[in-house]
């Protein structure tokens, strides 16, 4: 009810402008407001107020039927049409779904790499395994491609690279921050989709003289490569969704500092909470006094021997 709406919100707005913008008679608002409320509307302006704040609690995500289900998970007992009724009368709706942009091109005529992995994404050290892809963020300028690498030890992102094109480059960029950082001994386990930038000729060259060992999902078989897609799953949900970018330099940032600042220190700080106060080994290459150069790769370092300790 149009009444209902402008008195929950009469604290935050002039009742002049709620009732123009809403089409009702400011008289009519406040006759109405004189009257005694009958027990549905009563019930009608709590359910509201549980409504509004279960799709609060989604960040805007839930429409009516996922709002219903919460509400009764949480003991409230209250219809489907109601709750749809309430949420149009307040303005609520579903966030809508970011629109879709393919990232794998697996029509090509390149060499397929056999699937090594195999969905075994269980490994006993470090820099055994890394899975990699590509994903999509909408700017205000359009599209930009995210290219991540996952070390699956501990799932942290040992190398990314942004690109307004989804292309060998792209990848490559990941490749070399990853390379940089680790310096990953030979037989090491690359896997990725079919797509044609990881199938090229520059990355597989690139893939040999590093002594890393190329392998790729089956066609069409997303659960191939479940570790990286989960990531991808997990950046979306915990900041793009959330954001809106002007620019591609602005959404770069954005995420750079989400993987290096947030994700990959919450990834060892769980880590760290369950190795307790036991003594930390440091890999043999990493020195006391490292160079300014080298200050990735011992945060590299100490945040995996953090995870050794706690398996």
């Amino acid at each position: 009810m149009k009444f209902a709406f402008i008195l929950a919100r009469a604290v935050a707005f002039p009742v002049v402008v709620m009732c123009r913008v809403l089409g009702v008679s400011v008289s009519g608002f406040y006759a109405w407001r004189k009257r005694p409320a009958s027990e549905h509307a009563k019930s009608d302006a709590r359910l509201a107020v549980e409504i509004a704040a279960s799709h609060k609690r989604s960040r805007g995500r839930y429409g009516s039927p996922r709002v219903h289900a919460d509400l009764r998970a949480r003991g409230v007992c209250v219809g489907r049409k109601r709750v749809e009724r309430l949420m149009r009368e307040q303005g609520l709706a579903a966030r809508r779904k970011r629109r879709f942009k393919k990232t794998t091109d697996s029509a090509h005529g390149q060499p397929i790499a056999p699937n090594v992995l195999g969905r075994d994404f269980e490994t006993s050290a470090p820099n055994e395994v890394w899975v990699t892809d590509v994903t999509y963020v909408w700017t205000h300028e359009g599209w930009l491609y995210l290219a991540a690498i996952l070390d699956l030890y501990a799932r942290r992102v040992v190398g990314w690279a942004s690109s307004e094109s989804n292309d060998t480059k792209l990848v490559l960029a990941a490749l070399a921050m990853a390379s940089t950082r680790r310096k990953p001994p030979r037989g090491l386990v690359h896997h990725s989709d079919r797509g044609s930038p990881y199938a090229s000729d520059e990355y597989r060259r690139t893939l040999a003289h590093l002594g890393i060992v190329p392998s790729m999902s089956r066609k069409g078989d997303c659960w191939d490569n479940a570790v990286a897609e989960s990531f991808f799953a997990t950046l979306k949900v915990e900041l793009i969704d959330d954001m809106e970018y002007a620019t591609r330099a602005a959404a770069t940032s954005s995420i750079g500092d989400y993987i290096e600042s947030f994700y990959n220190r919450s990834i060892a700080s769980q880590v760290a909470d369950s190795a307790g106060a036991k003594l930390l080994v440091l890999p043999s290459d990493v020195g006391a006094t490292p160079r300014i150069s080298n200050y990735v790769a011992l945060v590299d370092a100490v945040l995996d021997a953090l995870v050794a300790v706690g398996k």
